[in-house]
């Protein structure tokens, strides 16, 4: 089966947003800013459907 290189470099840089959020997020819920600590939350929650949007799209090409 063969990928889509766009498609691949589109996932790689979802996941790298995925752990930069999480890093984000886990440092202003150590100094307790809880309302930035919900945008990056938020931000991290939103990232997963673009994701799997990106890889059904592959699939079906392939």
């Amino acid at each position: 089966m063969k990928r889509n290189y766009i498609s691949v470099a589109l996932l790689c840089g979802i996941l790298l947003l995925n752990i930069v959020f999480t890093q984000f997020m886990v440092h202003q819920y150590f100094y307790e800013n809880y309302v930035n600590t919900l945008i990056f939350m938020s931000l991290n929650i939103i990232l997963f459907p673009i994701a799997w949007l990106v890889y059904k799209r592959d699939r079906r090409k392939a």
